[in-house]
């Protein structure tokens, strides 16, 4: 449920300007906005110099409307220039913090490969598993080693004996090699 059926919208903004908000219409895919999908678009616009931010939204409608962007490339025909604009977030009003919108800054990839996507990722990762560590949980990790589980409880107690069998019934495991 990562795509959009939602009508999505774009603005560009440079060093001479903006786009203003441009609904983006026609990819070069038969259906656009699909989960693990990369749509390209032409938005024909006077040549707006460096750009340093977009703000890219959907109009919240239909059914499944919620999207997880990764990024946007735009590749400037005039300059021969490309400007990415990371986001790894969910535009959503029922995911992250609930914006179906968002204001990107341009990212200077060059100046750090792979670091701030790394860092984007990592965010994400702790935002879907933060839940387990919930006041109140507790969490076991099964230990190959000795065949038996390695609990953490809500007190703060560990119990690394290593028992053989699932004390605690409703629990979340991880794996320790």
């Amino acid at each position: 449920n990562a795509g959009t059926e939602a009508d999505v919208f774009i603005s560009v903004y440079g060093e001479r300007g903006d786009t203003g908000s441009r609904q983006l219409l026609r990819s070069q895919k038969p259906k656009k906005f699909l989960k693990g999908q990369t749509d390209i678009f032409a938005v024909e616009a006077v040549h707006l110099g460096h750009l340093y931010k977009i703000v890219i939204g959907h109009n919240g409608l239909g059914s499944g409307n919620g999207w997880f962007l990764d990024k946007v490339l735009i590749k400037d025909p005039i300059t021969d220039l490309d400007y990415t604009f990371l986001c790894h977030r969910w535009l959503d009003q029922g995911q992250d913090d609930g914006n179906i919108a968002r204001e990107l800054t341009m990212t200077d990839v060059s100046t750090f490969p792979g670091r701030q996507e790394l860092e984007l990722k990592r965010e994400e990762t702790w935002a879907a598993e933060k839940w387990k560590f919930r006041e109140g949980n507790t969490l076991q990790f099964y230990n190959r080693l000795t065949c038996g589980f390695i609990c953490l409880s809500p007190d703060s107690r560990v119990d690394a004996l290593g028992d053989k069998k699932n004390k605690y019934g409703k629990v979340f495991f991880g794996w320790m090699y």
